[in-house]
């Protein structure tokens, strides 16, 4: 996978020698409340895996979010693709709390759309947020994400339901 140049961020393939980094923001609490991740936690045979899925790019499209110097900050991944509709998931995860509230996230989401559109063919982006993230909820549409729908109760999180809003964005609609 090309590098992808922003401002602030760049994004870039997935390398075996991120597995520290992926496997402490996939065992974030924040994050994975954040992206109803129940569970005790990844193990590092399970993130190597996911990178090498990652790498092996079939069907998707997969960045980690890096500042200037190559630390990695999060992941961006375009999934479920659907080449007959022409339409895809995106789904986007900082790896530590230090990392929200910078741009850090719009940047690369701007910029994975944008390659979604441009070089994936794509037509159709949609997400699910859930109804405890305003900040993402907010970014979304700062990108331009329109709400579609609402999916009500389908997170359980500490006893308590949770909402998620469905969000999508067109190809006619970008830029």
């Amino acid at each position: 996978m090309n590098k992808i140049q922003g401002t602030k961020i760049y994004l870039r393939g997935f390398e075996m020698r991120d597995k520290e980094a992926v496997f402490a923001g996939a065992n974030e609490p924040v994050g994975a409340r954040l992206t109803g991740t129940h569970g005790g936690g990844f193990t590092m045979e399970q993130i190597e895996k996911y990178i090498e899925m990652n790498i092996e790019g079939d069907g998707r499209f997969a960045w980690l979010i890096c500042l200037p110097d190559d630390t990695p900050v999060g992941e961006v991944v375009i999934n479920q693709m659907d080449e007959d509709n022409r339409s895809a998931s995106i789904r986007i995860a900082l790896f530590n709390p230090q990392y929200f509230g910078k741009g850090y996230g719009t940047e690369a989401m701007k910029l994975a759309v944008d390659y979604g559109f441009k070089h994936g063919n794509l037509h159709r982006i949609e997400l699910g947020v859930y109804d405890f993230n305003p900040r993402a909820i907010h970014v979304y549409e700062k990108v331009g994400f329109k709400l579609e729908g609402t999916l009500r109760d389908t997170l359980l999180w500490e006893g308590e339901y949770h909402n998620e809003y469905i969000m999508s964005i067109l190809e006619n609609e970008w830029h």
